[in-house]
């Protein structure tokens, strides 16, 4: 089978690989119909975060279940099905709290030795294990390019404001506005914040903040900081979503947040930085980050998407073939694409 692999900063091949095999009885084998470019994978592209040369990356994908274990009960062979990123038992005592997120033998697809050797999804057919958990049969009448997103980036969109813990008339800074800082914005606007300040440096996505109701503010062009006090009169906003993985972002959420506010982390972070404790302290910040539990929001996420209240087709601006891997992962690196869905 063909498969997109890593082989060093800035470069990514697609090669060929053995197929899968059933290895547990909670497997299943998925032949992929699309996967999707993340954010994510460019920290394994940009080598932030570490992983083996020859490695399968990628960890969002749709696909056709074309073989099960005798103990997979929730799909069987013939289902559409979209999986999450992550795998997770559901018995240790982590899964029994529902912090799937943080199961004691949990595994992320695509990511390398570090987190768990699961081969990732950007290839013709991926092994999931746990496939109870794992796996859902997609909705009828959903298409991919939307169920795409269940798994991953709305399900960590609709995290960082969950963990947020954002109400009904509440005001809401989302830092960063690629696709997971986007979904943000569509889940905080739904969850009844009366106003979402949304801010990136990238015009085409501000637009796209703006159409789904936030207001946008440019990074350099304008002071998101003033525009933030303008807004809530000198307060800062309840909820700073910081959607980048930056250090420089989460200064500023730190900065935009009001007096006994939060901050989310939802960024990818895969080293040390500095954070001002001084000022989160002073202001008794609550700050709140982490992987995001996409497994527990699943269901939800995909009631939303299938009710169309949470909709992420704007989102998908370029569908290439899993052959192109090499030049997509360039047009994203470039910030010329927002998500792009490869097929196999």
């Amino acid at each position: 089978m063909l498969a997109v692999a890593f082989q060093g900063p800035q470069q990514v091949e697609v090669v060929e690989k053995p197929e899968p095999e059933l290895l547990a009885p909670d497997d299943a084998i998925v032949r992929i119909s699309a996967t999707g470019v993340c954010g994510s994978d460019l920290h394994i592209y940009h080598g932030r975060v570490q992983i083996e040369p020859g490695f399968t990356i990628g960890h969002e994908y749709v696909g056709e279940v074309v073989a099960a274990g005798d103990a997979v009960t929730g799909v069987a062979v013939g289902d559409r099905v979209l999986g999450t990123f992550q795998v997770a038992c559901g018995t240790c005592w982590f899964c029994r709290r529902s912090e799937y997120h943080k199961c004691d033998v949990g595994r992320t697809f695509g990511h390398g030795a570090g987190l768990g050797s699961l081969q990732g999804t950007q290839a013709e057919l991926a092994l999931v294990p746990h496939a109870n958990l794992t796996l859902r049969r997609v909705p009828d009448g959903l298409g991919d390019d939307v169920a795409l997103f269940a798994g991953d980036v709305m399900g960590t969109g609709y995290h960082a404001v969950v963990d947020g813990g954002v109400r009904p008339g509440d005001s809401v800074a989302v830092l960063g506005l690629g696709p997971v800082g986007l979904c943000a914005v569509q889940v905080a606007l739904l969850s009844g914040a009366a106003r979402v300040i949304a801010v990136d440096a990238v015009e085409q996505r501000l637009a796209v903040a703006r159409a789904y109701g936030a207001e946008a503010v440019h990074l350099t062009e304008q002071d998101p900081r003033g525009v933030v006090k303008a807004l809530t009169g000198g307060r800062g906003v309840d909820v700073a979503i910081e959607a980048v993985g930056d250090p420089r972002a989460l200064d500023m959420a730190i900065r935009m947040a009001r007096k006994a506010g939060t901050v989310s982390v939802i960024g990818v972070y895969a080293e040390r930085v500095d954070v001002h404790m001084g000022l989160a302290w002073i202001k008794s910040l609550r700050i709140t980050g982490g992987q995001a539990n996409v497994i527990a929001h699943l269901d939800p996420v995909l009631e939303l998407l299938g009710s169309g209240r949470l909709d992420p087709t704007a989102l998908v601006t370029h569908h290439m073939p899993l052959t192109k891997a090499s030049e997509a992962y360039e047009l994203y690196d470039r910030r010329e694409a927002l998500k792009i869905v490869l097929t196999p």
